[in-house]
């Protein structure tokens, strides 16, 4: 068991309000009054989620796109976000990508907080948004007999953390400001059993799915959509930050957004993850150690 994962066991006993989801979903899900409140924070660390000396805008867009593509995978509408700031070189840069991602998203800044610290810096973004449906969708619904979906191709991600490390020249967008699917999760939360976002790579969060649910799932590894070469097809898979929707649906339903069909939903008699058969070999995906 990785540190994260214990570390997230430990605070279980403390997340008992039923909005925490036994802190085994993406974000809290919050009745008030006659609305459905969904909030989520990520942070990023600098060396970690981000390139030393990376373009504090694009370090601003990112921090604000994984928070809204939790939301995202909720179905929820976002309302506002709540900012937490390390000061240092680049503060005027982090203003302009930070505007640019709000504005592209149309969600405004409600506050947050500034500290000095670091190195290494690291930023948090609260994000709170407005469910559109209810039940909001969860990691936990997936049942036997349901496909499995993925929104759009994995890799680009990938191939856009390389192309800037290695300062190829090569496109680097995927990686440095990627798009949360806030319209597709909206269509699909009426209809989907169980979704979550592509953050740690699909093979690692198709078994966190299939653990939440009870279930296996089972996957077709060529039937996965790559945004890179062949012989990087076992790279894409474990990659993650292409913040891609996964999603499970009824037998019979289609996706009511463009998707690819990548695998069903089997009982749980072993592995609750198959690729192409067999239970797919370590690492599946991004663990904090």
């Amino acid at each position: 068991m990785s540190a994260e994962r214990a570390f997230i066991d430990s605070l279980k006993s403390l997340a008992s309000d039923p909005a925490a989801r036994g802190l085994a979903d993406d974000c809290a899900v919050l009745e008030f009054g006659g609305e459905t409140l969904v909030l989520t924070h990520d942070v990023l660390v600098e060396g970690v989620h981000t390139l030393p000396g990376q373009d504090p805008a694009d370090v601003a867009w990112k921090l604000v796109a994984v928070n809204l593509s939790d939301l995202a995978a909720k179905g929820a509408r976002p309302l506002g976000v709540l900012l937490g700031h390390m000061l240092g070189a680049g503060d005027e840069r982090f203003v302009a990508g930070l505007t640019e991602a709000l504005t592209r998203h149309d969600v405004p800044l409600l506050g947050g907080d500034t500290s000095s610290g670091g190195p290494p810096r690291c930023w948090g973004l609260t994000a709170i948004g407005r469910a559109t449906h209810r039940p909001v969708p969860s990691r936990s619904g997936a049942k036997p007999g349901d496909s499995v979906w993925l929104t759009g191709p994995l890799g680009a991600a990938m191939a856009g953390f390389e192309a800037l490390r290695d300062a190829t020249g090569a496109d680097s967008v995927a990686y440095r400001r990627p798009l949360a699917c806030l319209a597709e999760g909206e269509a699909l939360a009426p209809f989907v059993t169980a979704m979550m976002d592509i953050s740690d790579g699909l093979l690692l969060d198709a078994s966190r799915m299939a653990e939440a649910s009870g279930v296996a799932l089972a996957l077709t590894s060529v039937d996965v959509p790559i945004a890179v070469p062949e012989n990087r097809r076992a790279d894409a898979l474990r990659w993650g930050e292409d913040y891609e929707l996964l999603f499970t649906l009824p037998a019979g339903v289609e996706p009511t957004v463009s998707a690819w069909r990548i695998g069903e939903v089997r009982e749980l008699e072993g592995a609750a993850l198959l690729l192409d058969g067999e239970a797919p070999k370590a690492p599946l995906g991004y663990e904090h150690a």
